[in-house]
């Protein structure tokens, strides 16, 4: 069974940073894609950051240069480092897996960026 558990959100002002961890059991992180989702509120859900099995990450273009993806494999977790934080970066994270055609999600952590 596939878990994924969020943790790291919280207040921050504008400019601010906050580190954002997905401890993952029933997978091995460095074996499948994985990454980070977003929703804000009214908002459809929106992709944010992706690392591959390889290694690669990929970023909406408004978070580039800003948010950073990692993993630690010997810790099974994947981290979203986030800095100068906006207040339109305030949403619900949500870390994902892909894994064997399946899509697996966690629970969700709020970011609120104050201005």
């Amino acid at each position: 069974q596939v878990q994924l558990v969020e943790s790291g959100g919280g207040w921050v002002q504008a400019g601010g940073s906050l580190r954002l961890s997905c401890v993952a059991s029933g997978i091995i992180v460095n074996a499948n894609t994985m990454g980070w989702y977003r929703q804000a509120p009214g908002k459809q859900r929106e992709w944010v950051a992706t690392i591959t099995t390889l290694g690669g990450t990929n970023y909406l273009d408004s978070v580039k240069g800003r948010f950073a993806i990692s993993r630690d494999g010997a810790k099974s977790t994947v981290y979203l480092q986030m800095n100068s934080l906006k207040p339109e970066d305030t949403s619900v994270y949500y870390c994902y897996a892909r894994s064997r055609g399946n899509n697996y999600w966690g629970q969700g952590t709020q970011v609120t960026v104050s201005s």
